[in-house]
């Protein structure tokens, strides 16, 4: 079993049913995208696979990745990564100290400086080392953002609207990026989107959430 496997995913806010008996597979290089409203679960089915939802959600189901359920597992031994509509990136810091953060502490000098101007190289952002996150892009910092992720070598990417605050030309670039880059490490790929075009630019599944009926009292 390679790639991502979500096995009856139940997902409840109180006595609200967001989502009930969710599976899915998805296979490496795949790319899955999740459609339906606000609030009816998309966003809260991600935090449940990277291990972060919040206490206030009652979560069932098991997930596994190549073969390893990490349902239990703490966030940081999941190796799922994710990007947001923001780009999260450190203001403090540099670009290259930004992208440090996406690789392993046993990774250091040389070898640390190559993975960082190599990532910068494949963004097409070679010398942006020093450079302050301030004086970039939105597409050079989303760019950023996507290849700090991939330093940390995920086994999993989920995509949580990272396109939507990037004008339509960036975003179209900005978007093939990212699913070629996916595709070329063969990660599985769980993107939500209300944006019928991000759907369509994957040639892939796409997946209707639909609000839940109220529980019965």
């Amino acid at each position: 079993m390679s790639g991502l496997c979500l096995q009856a995913v139940t997902l409840r806010l109180g006595d609200a049913v967001l989502i009930e008996a969710l599976s899915l597979d998805i296979e490496p290089a795949g790319v899955v995208t999740l459609m339906g409203e606000s609030g009816v679960g998309k966003s809260t089915l991600l935090a449940y696979i990277c291990g972060t939802l919040e206490p206030v959600f009652q979560a069932s189901g098991r997930i596994w990745v190549d073969g390893r359920e990490i349902t239990g597992l703490p966030p940081e031994r999941r190796r799922v990564g994710i990007l947001f509509q923001d780009d999260l990136l450190f203001p403090h810091l540099s670009v290259g100290d930004n992208l440090a953060f996406g690789l392993a502490p046993e990774i250091r000098g040389g070898e640390r400086r190559a993975r960082i101007a190599a990532a910068l190289g494949e963004a097409g952002l070679a010398g942006f080392e020093d450079r302050d996150p301030a004086t970039l892009s939105g597409g050079q910092r989303a760019r950023v953002a996507l290849m700090r992720t991939l330093l940390a070598e995920p086994r999993v990417l989920l995509l949580d609207e990272p396109f939507s605050k990037l004008d339509t030309a960036t975003r179209a670039r900005f978007r093939a990026f990212v699913f070629e880059h996916a595709r070329e490490r063969e990660i599985p790929t769980l993107m939500v989107t209300h944006d019928p075009d991000d759907a369509r630019a994957t040639g892939d599944r796409v997946v209707e959430l639909t609000p839940q009926a109220p529980t019965p009292d």
